[in-house]
């Protein structure tokens, strides 16, 4: 009996202790409100080497798709030429290269305009 008696003894202490504990804990620091930052304004213009690369990638992608179309007309003039549509197969090799040359004309162009207007800004951000 008297080890239950200190058994119930001890588990009283240890949630009294743990009770306590709890209860004197300080009350947590009231959050600050969070601070707002400001905004700057947009820079809708962007920098010279960013034009740049933007040129770069206009004459990839006229490239790219200049000899995408090449190889697609190529490709159904191969096919018309197997088939004996010879009439056909001309066609579609000159559909794919008249295609493919507007295509690398379009990026050539665009491509070499941005690069230009990113070398003016950055001769003028030097002057």
């Amino acid at each position: 009996m008297r080890s239950i008696s200190h058994l119930l003894a001890a588990a009283f202490f240890l949630v009294g202790f743990t009770a306590h504990a709890q209860k004197s804990a300080p009350p947590p620091a009231a959050v600050p409100p969070p601070q707002t930052q400001t905004q700057m304004p947009a820079n809708t213009a962007p920098s010279a080497k960013a034009d740049v690369g933007h040129g770069a990638g206009d004459i990839g992608k006229g490239a790219g798709g200049a000899a995408g179309n090449v190889a697609k007309g190529t490709g159904k003039g191969a096919v018309d030429l197997v088939t004996l549509h010879p009439v056909n197969a001309v066609g579609n090799v000159g559909k794919g290269v008249g295609v493919g040359a507007k295509d690398a004309g379009v990026g050539a162009a665009k491509g070499t305009g941005k690069i230009l207007k990113g070398t003016g800004k950055g001769i003028k951000h030097i002057f």
